[in-house]
């Protein structure tokens, strides 16, 4: 297990702490034609055989370099200038499944799926699940029978951002819920009353000021029964 920190940790330093922005923009710009393409795996088989410290893993290392490097490639031929941001998490999601595949392909760590997949697992994923999207179409089905728009006209927010700030909020109400930290439940409320206050006061809207209270109980409501009934069942 410490080995597959040590190759986390070196995909962690070579992608985000010693690849400068400029290096990005060039090989966006330039592709597999970019030499900054060819320091980058540079960067990154060194770091390996640095972290590790092992010479003998060396068909692991040398594996996982091969594989950063083409699914590196990939992303780039593919990429455009709509899809970046799609492929940035592809490309991250790609190079952690290959570490982790080509770890218990090179030692003798052995993989459980009836671990993966217990009744506490598929529970806690199942929780998370529905505090995200399902929890965010039945809040937005509560209030549809409000107008929100004519009281929030003028005064718009990033597409989205309440329905993530939302979900942020559950899952994190959650997660304090089942490590038994209540009292960081309340003060995420605290938190929330404080940052809105302004936006309320401001607005002097008594309609906006039910409607933004109603929103935060149902759904601080909803993941304090969830997590409730997680750390019940399990």
């Amino acid at each position: 297990m410490i080995l597959l920190i040590k190759l986390i940790l070196a995909h962690l330093i070579g992608d985000f702490l010693l690849q400068p922005r400029s290096w990005v923009k060039d090989k966006q710009k330039k592709k597999l034609k970019s030499p900054k393409l060819y320091l980058h795996i540079l960067i990154h088989f060194a770091l390996l055989f640095l972290i590790v410290w092992d010479v003998s893993l060396w068909p692991l290392l040398v594996s996982v370099g091969i594989l950063h490097f083409i699914i590196d490639a990939i992303k780039l031929i593919l990429q455009n200038k709509a899809t970046r941001r799609n492929w940035f998490f592809i490309d991250q999601a790609l190079h952690i499944i290959s570490i982790f595949i080509t770890y218990y392909i090179f030692t003798e760590a052995t993989f459980s799926t009836a671990i993966l997949l217990s009744k506490n697992n598929l529970l806690l994923v199942t929780c998370l699940l529905f505090l995200t999207q399902p929890v965010s179409i039945i809040m937005k089905a509560i209030f549809s029978k409000w107008n929100i728009e004519k009281l929030t006209k003028g005064n718009e927010s990033l597409e989205d951002a309440g329905k993530y700030i939302g979900i942020l909020e559950r899952v994190l109400v959650f997660i304090f819920i089942v490590t038994g930290h209540w009292e960081a439940v309340g003060f995420l409320i605290t938190a929330k009353s404080v940052f809105r206050f302004g936006d309320l006061k401001e607005s002097k809207h008594r309609k906006l000021t039910e409607y933004i209270l109603i929103g935060t109980l149902i759904s601080f409501g909803i993941a304090i029964v969830t997590g409730i009934t997680f750390t019940v069942l399990t």
